[in-house]
């Protein structure tokens, strides 16, 4: 019997040695369906995926190459190249860090914003009678579905001071008159781009969270609100922590989307009073200027902030968006 225990022990020692050891090493063999499934989904995706991959990197390698030139249309014979001196231009130069101060402020302001706005109206549309929802959310969408550049006119002729009507209806408000003119400085023309960029891209955010409060399981909400907890600890400790993946892919696509504003801002500025950012900087070294190389590299390094604000917000997040639904 001794031996046997010592047999046993042993045993029981060895598997949890093995299964210590081989945790991380160690995977489930895929199945003949999973297989399958990933081959169809290649099948699938891949051609798509190739086309766009061909679309979108001949742009960026060109702007690459074009950036390492100094190189102006007006003078085509004079194409020189320079290695990194347009890059060095580019950085030493207090525009280019004044236009990226101003990308970032309109970038952090409008995505905080959005997040705040979009959950609100995605608990609402969630928690709307069922006859209603449909109607509700149509009519939310309709700001998004306008044309960026129809919406920036239209928030522009809202402001004007000769044809805008927002200083009549506003003029009790303290600071603002009826000769009030939002765009002749940097801050009342911030808050006007901004909030015409809030007007428009929140719904978007509104329905990605929208899909993240979808996969939260009644249960759990069910089960905090037996145990007394209230509102808030119910979307604080329950709620937010299973949308983290909705939340980090509405971060990631409007902070990426936010950080190249270009339209509301030409349109209702193009750029002057301190509301230039590097999207139109780079706009108006290339085609304005004509200055091809310095251009691309004001184009490269927009690329690359883009790149690192994607990868500092999934670092930050750490959501593994395959594994995100499974177990439900």
């Amino acid at each position: 019997m001794t031996t046997a225990v010592h047999s046993g022990t042993s045993g029981a020692a060895a598997e949890e040695t093995r299964r210590r050891t081989g945790r991380r090493s160690a995977r489930p063999a895929m199945s003949d369906r999973s297989r399958s499934e990933r081959k169809l989904g290649w099948m699938l995706a891949g051609p798509a995926f190739v086309v766009m991959l061909l679309v979108t990197m001949y742009p960026i390698l060109q702007a690459l190459w074009d950036s390492l030139f100094s190189f102006r249309l007006t003078a085509p014979d004079e194409r020189a190249f320079v290695l990194f001196s347009n890059y060095a231009t580019v950085l030493s130069d207090v525009v280019f860090w004044r236009d990226l101060g101003v990308t970032l402020l309109i970038t952090v302001v409008t995505v905080l914003v959005e997040l705040v706005l979009g959950f609100a109206l995605a608990l609402v549309m969630n928690n709307a009678v069922r006859n209603t929802r449909g109607l509700l959310r149509t009519a939310i969408l309709v700001p998004y579905g306008i044309i960026t550049v129809v919406s920036a006119f239209a928030w522009f002729y809202a402001f004007d001071i000769t044809t805008g009507y927002i200083n009549n209806w506003f003029s009790w408000v303290p600071g603002i008159s009826t000769d009030f003119n939002w765009f002749s400085s940097p801050g009342p023309a911030l808050f006007v781009i901004m909030a015409s960029e809030i007007w428009k891209t929140t719904p978007f955010i509104s329905l990605l969270l929208l899909a993240g409060l979808a996969q939260v399981p009644s249960e759990y909400t069910e089960a905090a609100r037996v145990d007394g907890a209230t509102w808030w600890q119910r979307m604080s400790r329950v709620v937010l922590p299973n949308m983290k993946a909705a939340i980090m892919v509405a971060v990631v696509f409007r902070a990426l989307d936010a950080f190249r504003i270009f339209d509301n801002i030409f349109i209702m500025t193009q750029g002057q009073y301190g509301t230039e950012t590097l999207s139109l900087l780079a706009y108006r070294t290339s085609i304005g200027r004509l200055e091809i190389g310095l251009g691309s590299a004001v184009s490269v390094i927009l690329f690359v902030c883009v790149l690192l604000i994607a990868f500092l917000a999934i670092k930050v997040f750490k959501v593994d968006l395959a594994g995100a639904g499974k177990g439900r």
